[in-house]
């Protein structure tokens, strides 16, 4: 898979391009919502490691379904210091397949499955995570990176 010329609107009222990202290895990792415990443990991990993940030449980018506002919230609440892209039309969620049904207090859900995917300098995936759980998978990912 090669990811394709992805744009969605960012924090920091930009507009991430996966085009822009080109020369860089790049994480995605896909969160099913804002301020919520699972996702706050994987920001912040995520953080925690960036400038592990930088000095591999790795860029990261977090997506949900919220809007914008929300990641702002979030991206400050956090003190993130990568981008979180909107993806209220599931543009990205349906190009990666990352959609799916899920349990919730027993009712029926569809919902984004956790899931990372790491792209090489030219855009290749070169490994994906899905259905993950996301204490300690910040880490696994470094580690993978690490061992390229």
């Amino acid at each position: 898979m090669q990811i394709d010329d992805l744009e969605l609107p960012a924090t920091g009222n930009k507009t991430f391009k996966s085009s822009d990202m080109r020369g860089k290895k790049l994480v995605v990792y896909f969160y099913p919502k804002d301020d919520t415990p699972g996702c706050t443990v994987e920001g912040s991990d995520f953080r925690d490691l960036y400038a592990e993940f930088q000095q591999l030449g790795c860029e990261i980018v977090g997506i949900s379904r919220d809007s914008v506002s929300s990641h702002e919230k979030f991206k400050t609440k956090l003190d993130l210091p990568f981008d979180l892209l909107a993806d209220e039309e599931e543009k990205a969620c349906n190009l990666f397949a990352v959609m799916k049904l899920k349990n919730m207090y027993g009712n029926e859900v569809r919902g984004i499955d956790r899931s990372t995917f790491l792209f090489d300098e030219t855009g290749k995936l070169i490994h994906e995570w899905r259905s993950v759980k996301s204490t300690g998978h910040a880490q696994a990912v470094l580690d993978t990176l690490k061992a390229l």
